[in-house]
């Protein structure tokens, strides 16, 4: 039996009263999601261990089974594995988003979705302008280093770097004043670890609040962003980091569930890359694959169908959903959601329900097993990330159903697995053969 994960990134929600109090996924139309859950087992699963923010770093590597208290280190040291940086056993990985400032107040947390190409642009231009700035060299060496990520997503290193701070992720806060936000070190976490960094705590913050303070004299003054004022678009004019760690130390999925000799991650976010790669999947890149609404649900489909041809495992992420709950766009978000059944959980059900089928012209295939979850609620009323527990479905062919026959936040509280926590989901479903 193969096995494929297909993850609607912030997927769930709260009930909606100009919905009639259901919740997206009660609403929305997904024959699909609901056929699975008639025909497969359900149950909710707690993503989010008591004691962590609801990010999806935490959610996505609790999904595959690993417990955060030994391999969380943040998002940075997940996008570095994403994008090839080799860190350093000194270096603190940080995620360095670039947001729009409006006055005193932190506009977006995506500057109006830039382009990875854009991106680029200011982010060489931070290397060269701010990991050079004579202040920063004078006070602390030549130990900044910016790299291009996706989008508005990139990535700040620094050697030496303490991992102890207090930050908040930019998304959480939209029309927050910035400068109560600013970084500030987590001296209680520092006075407890058994291993210390070349800075300080309070050497680290301080460094990165003067970065994001002269990124802003920086960015603000930058061609690209006058044009993009000029076409009524949000300037990109500050830096955001948050989420730092170190490297994190993580047993390939391989090593933990034998059955899977071959794994493979499709997704167009380089934190659920860098999960992948550092779980030991092998990361697919899909032409059109944004992250966004607009993302190639269908080539995103055909990539998993391919990959399961040769591969054990597959974990399919789609974004879509996640980015609509964050700007509070309802119909958009039910569309991702629809999109989601329609485009490619449908494609992907229809090609491998024969598979191992005697008589067929995939009897030659392995049958598939299919589980359908989001990581976390992302309520389009909330804005962000919230840590109830989400539904799951598992379907196979031949398993015994439950009782369940639709796929919701409600429904699945029915289902025959009840309420699962850390490594329960991913054994479950990895013992369907």
């Amino acid at each position: 039996m193969k096995h494929i994960v297909i993850l609607g990134d912030g997927m769930a929600d709260w009930p909606v009263e100009s919905l009639g109090n259901k919740t997206l996924l009660q609403y929305a139309n997904t024959p699909y999601m609901d056929m699975l859950a008639k025909q497969g087992k359900t149950g909710m699963l707690k993503t989010v261990q008591d004691g962590f923010h609801p990010g999806s770093e935490v959610a996505n590597s609790s999904i595959l089974g690993y417990d955060q208290n030994e391999v969380y280190e943040g998002r940075g040291p997940l996008e570095a594995a994403s994008i090839g940086v080799e860190l350093a056993p000194t270096d603190m990985a940080i995620r360095c988003n670039i947001i729009c400032i409006e006055g005193d107040h932190i506009k977006n947390h995506s500057c109006g979705r830039l382009e990875t190409e854009e991106g680029d642009i200011l982010i060489k231009y931070l290397q060269e302008k701010l990991a050079n700035d004579a202040d920063i060299v004078a006070m602390y060496g030549h130990i900044v280093h910016f790299y291009t990520g996706v989008q508005y997503r990139h990535l700040l290193v620094i050697n030496g770097g303490s991992k102890f701070l207090k930050c908040t992720p930019p998304h959480d806060v939209p029309l927050k004043p910035w400068k109560p936000l600013l970084v500030q070190p987590d001296l209680e976490a520092e006075a407890k670890a058994e291993v210390k960094s070349t800075l300080s705590a309070t050497e680290t913050a301080e460094l990165i609040n003067l970065l994001i303070v002269k990124s802003q004299e920086l960015l603000n003054a930058h061609p690209f962003n006058a044009q993009r004022i000029a076409e009524g678009k949000d300037p990109a004019n500050s830096i955001w980091p948050w989420a730092g760690g170190n490297r994190p130390h993580m047993i390939p999925l391989t090593t933990t569930f034998p059955q899977i000799k071959k794994g493979a991650v499709i997704t167009a976010v380089d934190l659920i890359r860098g999960i992948g790669s550092l779980a030991g999947l092998r990361v697919i890149d899909v032409e059109g694959a944004t992250g966004l609404y607009d993302t190639n649900y269908e080539g995103k489909a055909q990539a998993a169908i391919e990959a399961l041809k040769t591969d054990d495992f597959v974990y399919l992420h789609v974004e879509a959903s996640d980015e609509a709950g964050h700007d509070g766009d309802l119909e958009l978000k039910l569309q991702t959601i629809e999109n989601l059944d329609k485009r490619a959980i449908g494609p992907i059900y229809e090609e491998v329900k024969n598979w191992g089928v005697a008589g067929t012209p995939t009897a030659d295939l392995e049958p598939v097993a299919i589980a359908v979850l989001p990581d976390h609620p992302t309520p389009v009323a909330h804005r962000t990330h919230t840590n109830e527990p989400i539904p799951f479905l598992i379907y196979a062919p031949g398993i015994e159903a439950d009782k369940v026959d639709s796929f919701d936040e409600q429904s699945c509280k029915e289902g025959i697995y009840g309420n699962l926590k850390k490594d329960g989901f991913i054994k479950a479903f990895m013992t369907i053969n």
